[in-house]
């Protein structure tokens, strides 16, 4: 069960570049390359429907991925999580058939494992030897981890005010830690400039073409936890948006594989109102969103202020017939305890996000009461309870000279 990956071609442009090398962006126009695959091959070859045995993980689609030699697979187990009902949250809130899919049962308590175990793979495979990530949180531990677990040095920039668990998670896999006086885009600004010359291979999102492979998993779940076919309509929290557009290449590639038909969900985005550039385009009518001045939430992983994707993540939500909609801080903490009151469930801030906004478009109307629901609930809580910061020098990211010395002098 060999990967069928053929090569990548720009999301934008239109491009097409060899897979067996390293690459961040599309070196024509600077957007998003995305991996492409030999499905026709793939359909004649692969019956995934008729062969029992395969792992529960995110590895039981390993023609559908792009580590081409088993060896170099980088794994703790991820993928294949629940999809539970939600019955009691669905009275609450007014819908008849609602399921949660728990992606905080990760081995890094998030989705963030999924797209970090593939990403490390394939750039093991190809050769790095040091991997850099600006994050918010969740997306360092998962790095940090799989680093480790391949013997891979890791590079993380976080804001100085990411939670102290996510700190923490990352020097205990011996991570190189850097906190910055700003946010995970100027997080971003340093590993761009640092990395080339450093050596740094930078996985942030959507900038390398793997870790959207691995998110793109959640997709092939949900359609074969429900017998080869979709919901009406998936609920995800979105900041970079990785999950959405990944699970939107999903559904193609199911497709064009035999696997299900041409019907798909309606894509709904979730934002906080401190910063939601993806709402504000979508209202808009942009097929591009505007960085998010002043960017301030509870939840983390929701504030990326601008997105190397958004366009793609407006291209699903349009072409699903979804939306995007923004949630507040205070909804967001209700949701969460809405969460564990009626579902047992301790879920992150930005899954916590995914309950509110479904409490809007139900009261709204916007949603079926009578639609098959999937919300996407993103991470444990477990990972951000703490609100203090460990003690750690802190990046200016505009002192260049000062940056460069705190990262030459740090162990």
């Amino acid at each position: 069960m060999g990967s069928y990956l053929s090569h990548l071609e720009c999301s934008a442009c239109g491009q097409t570049y060899s897979a067996d090398e390293l690459r961040t962006v599309c070196p024509a126009c600077g957007k998003v390359l995305l991996a492409r695959y030999d499905l026709a091959r793939a359909r004649e070859q692969t019956r995934l429907k008729d062969e029992p045995g395969r792992p529960t993980s995110l590895w039981r689609y390993p023609e559908l991925l792009p580590v081409r030699d088993p060896s170099n697979v980088v794994t703790l187990g991820e993928g294949w999580t629940p999809l539970l009902s939600a019955n009691r949250l669905g009275r609450a809130l007014g819908c008849r058939r609602l399921m949660v899919k728990d992606e905080g049962l990760n081995p890094t308590g998030s989705f963030k494992a999924r797209g970090m175990a593939v990403a490390v793979s394939r750039a093991k495979e190809l050769g790095a030897r040091s991997l850099a990530t600006p994050s918010a949180g969740n997306a360092a531990c998962a790095m940090s981890a799989y680093a480790a677990r391949a013997g891979l040095e890791a590079y993380v920039f976080m804001p100085e005010d990411a939670p102290a668990t996510n700190q923490e998670l990352c020097l205990s896999y011996g991570a190189h830690l850097f906190l910055v006086r700003g946010l995970i885009s100027d997080c971003g600004r340093i590993v761009r400039r640092e990395g080339p010359g450093r050596g740094w291979f930078d996985v942030s999102t959507l900038r390398e073409p793997y870790r959207v492979e691995g998110k793109k998993t959640m997709g092939y779940e949900l359609a074969e936890q429900l017998g080869w076919r979709l919901p009406d309509v998936i609920v995800y929290p979105t900041g970079g948006g990785t999950g959405i557009v990944g699970m939107w290449k999903a559904f193609s590639e199911m497709q064009e594989l035999g696997w299900i038909d041409d019907r798909r969900p309606r894509m709904v985005s979730v934002q906080s109102t401190g910063c939601a550039p993806i709402v504000r385009a979508f209202q808009n009518g942009q097929t591009y969103a505007e960085p998010w001045a002043e960017a301030r939430t509870i939840a983390g992983g929701l504030r990326v202020p601008s997105a190397i994707g958004d366009y793609l993540i407006l291209r699903a939500i349009r072409d699903s017939g979804g939306t995007a909609i923004a949630v507040s801080d205070d909804e967001i903490v209700e949701a969460m305890k809405r969460m564990s009151r009626d579902e047992g469930l301790f879920v992150s801030t930005e899954a916590a996000a995914t309950v509110a906004g479904l409490d809007q478009l139900i009261r709204s109307g916007s949603v079926d009461p009578d639609a098959e629901i999937v919300l996407f609930l993103t991470g444990s809580g477990l990972l951000n309870p703490a609100t203090t910061s460990v003690s750690r020098p802190v990046l200016d990211p505009d002192d260049v000279d000062g940056c460069r010395r705190v990262i030459d002098t740090q162990p």
